[in-house]
């Protein structure tokens, strides 16, 4: 993996970047042909055995061949394809050949709003998208957007693998979708251009850029900076001319946009960690069998397992070309900016069931 990640991130063009990649918190990459398929390689292999046990030689009755299309935006290389890829390459194994998926990378069918009313009307299969994408359609899964809401990337799993995860899967069906698993998609720190933020009253008056969603905007305002809502591709110039003072990306976005050349200090607050999702229509879910839905689900638990490592393999070394390149890293105490964003969650009282839950898996 750490290979993969080297040649991937060596290819990167940085100043190409799309938008539709901010939400899914990677950006797109490009990799050599041999990086991707030994990707796709090592990925199938690791569960060959195991389902081979419990597909073809247990005789079991799959059902009727189907064929299903599945909507990725991100590029071929990039952990979150890779580990769609792997969804599909499992599932066909643990079906006997009879669930076949196509990926689609790039957002060749569609973008991820896009994705979600077609997957919701069943006229597309499956799609992965992020929670903060999904939570105009299902509002409850802006919870996953709150600020500083996961200590950590495994009390993240924790809570989405467990009821937090299983109750906002629940809410899902309600829309016409089958929620599958969560997948990792970075966790969100602050980077400045000058001043460095080592607390929480060095972001006092500082212009920060922030996506446009109410729940950045509050967040950045309670911590006392002036919240700046500004289109990604304008992030690097505002950057550099001073227009903002600094941004929050996690550390893959950091590095391929080209924004730690123009932003040197870089805080390791975390204020989000939103995941992504793996979803299927009701449509296509109906037409399985019992036995191909039970393969597609434990396709899915494998492949998210692998995926949020091979992303965390891509944030490591993000961060360790950027100290590299000169950039400082920043530890803060976290507990302080916990404290300072507190006021948020009373604006959301529709999201502390959700919360409560996640809070009580840690």
């Amino acid at each position: 993996m750490k290979k993969m990640v080297s040649l991937a991130l060596s290819c990167v063009m940085v100043a190409s970047l799309a938008a539709c990649g901010e939400g899914s918190g990677s950006q797109p990459v490009q990799t050599t042909a041999e990086t991707t398929a030994a990707a796709a390689d090592g990925g199938a292999k690791e569960g060959e055995t195991e389902g081979a046990a419990e597909g073809a030689d247990s005789g079991q009755d799959m059902g009727e061949e189907l064929h299903f299309k599945l909507a990725e935006n991100q590029p071929d290389g990039n952990p979150v394809t890779e580990g769609m890829k792997k969804f599909a390459e499992l599932a066909k194994e643990y079906t006997n050949g009879t669930v076949n998926i196509e990926v689609y990378p790039n957002a060749a069918l569609c973008d991820e709003a896009s994705s979600i009313d077609q997957v919701q009307a069943g006229t597309l299969d499956f799609s992965r998208v992020n929670t903060n994408t999904m939570a105009p359609v299902v509002d409850a899964f802006g919870v996953c957007g709150m600020p500083y809401l996961f200590s950590s990337t495994e009390a993240k799993y924790k809570a989405l693998d467990g009821e937090a995860g299983k109750k906002l899967f629940e809410m899902m069906e309600e829309y016409n979708m089958i929620g599958l698993d969560y997948y990792e998609a970075g966790s969100r720190c602050f980077y400045t251009t000058n001043k460095p933020i080592t607390s929480v009253a060095d972001l006092k008056g500082m212009k920060i850029r922030v996506q446009q969603t109410e729940v950045a905007i509050s967040m950045v305002q309670a911590l006392g900076a002036e919240a700046t809502p500004m289109d990604y591709g304008e992030v690097f110039q505002g950057l550099q001319t001073g227009i903002v003072d600094g941004a929050e990306n996690d550390f893959v976005s950091y590095y391929t946009s080209g924004h730690y050349e123009v932003a040197k200090n870089f805080t390791l607050d975390g204020h989000m960690a939103p995941p992504a999702l793996l979803i299927c229509s009701k449509t296509a879910w109906d037409k399985m069998s019992d036995a191909q839905k039970e393969g597609v689900r434990k396709a899915s638990r494998e492949a998210a397992e692998w995926q949020r490592q091979a992303m965390q393999d891509y944030q490591e070394e993000s961060r360790q070309l950027c100290e590299e390149s000169g950039c400082t890293i920043i530890d803060v105490d976290i507990k302080e900016f916990q404290d300072a964003v507190a006021s948020v969650y009373d604006e959301y009282p529709q999201y502390k069931e959700i919360v409560d839950l996640i809070r009580a898996a840690e």
